[in-house]
């Protein structure tokens, strides 16, 4: 009974501040892709990998803010079964982000507002580092404040495309990519004015997320403007119509049809 009253204190006693930024979050996703929705330029007609991919990362987000309502409210035994399926469900999202990712470049498809050997490059490894962020912080799961921290952090290295969607990104162009990414951080900013604010000092868990969402910027570039970039797209175009593209040019944006 001990352990029972212990475990539903903690979740009572967690900071409601991580539940409301989670919601946040969420409803930045939702609205982000129905934006896109209501404005014409995405459907339900989609190739069946599209919607696997909508479904599997939309089942995230509801994990996510599930999550973060359990740890403020309980029960804990709850978030704590729910957390290993988070585990597991996290390589799904690498191999869909991944597999979704390849399949618009190899149709030539990738917005006209990104590079496409870039956009190849930095998808995966910003699925890495969510991965990376989101793993280490169910290892750090008896470490309540990391454990928090980090998980917000995991989910800012996925909400750009969110962003990207809400933003008028054919006007960034050329630094579009790079825009959607910073403007992401204002979730884990928003963590550390919370954190100085409540406890008087930023906890390091933020410095380390926000470096891995960063990083995402740098290396892509680094890859994409290389040989091994070069290599890595003439690959997985090869055969496909993504092949006549230019890897490290901006397309051309989409004709209007006539009124």
């Amino acid at each position: 009974m001990a352990t029972v009253v212990g475990t539903q204190s903690r979740a009572q006693g967690a900071d409601h501040f991580f539940r409301i930024l989670a919601i946040i979050m969420a409803f930045t996703v939702v609205a982000g892709f129905s934006v896109q929705y209501l404005a014409g330029r995405s459907s339900f007609g989609a190739r069946t990998l599209v919607h696997i991919h909508g479904l599997a990362f939309m089942a995230w987000v509801g994990l996510f803010v599930a999550q973060a309502w359990l740890a403020t409210h309980g029960p804990i035994s709850l978030h704590r079964r729910l957390g290993w399926i988070g585990a597991g469900w996290i390589i799904v999202l690498l191999l869909l982000g991944s597999l979704i990712t390849i399949d618009v470049v190899q149709r030539g498809m990738t917005p006209f507002f990104f590079q496409p050997q870039n956009f190849l490059i930095a998808n995966p490894f910003s699925a890495i580092m969510f991965a990376a962020l989101a793993w280490t912080a169910i290892r750090l799961r008896r470490q309540t404040e990391w454990h928090m921290r980090l998980h917000i952090c995991a989910m800012t290295t996925i909400i750009g495309p969110a962003f990207g969607r809400l933003l008028p990104m054919p006007l960034l162009v050329p630094y579009a990519f790079e825009i959607a990414g910073i403007v992401s951080l204002i979730f884990p900013i928003a963590g550390m004015v919370h954190d100085l604010r409540k406890h008087g000092r930023v906890h390091p868990a933020w410095y380390w997320g926000i470096a891995a969402t960063l990083s995402v910027i740098p290396v892509s570039h680094i890859i994409a403007n290389s040989a091994l970039g070069d290599a890595i797209y003439a690959a997985v175009t090869a055969g496909h119509a993504g092949a006549g593209v230019p890897g490290m040019e901006f397309g051309p944006p989409p004709q209007m049809p006539p009124s």
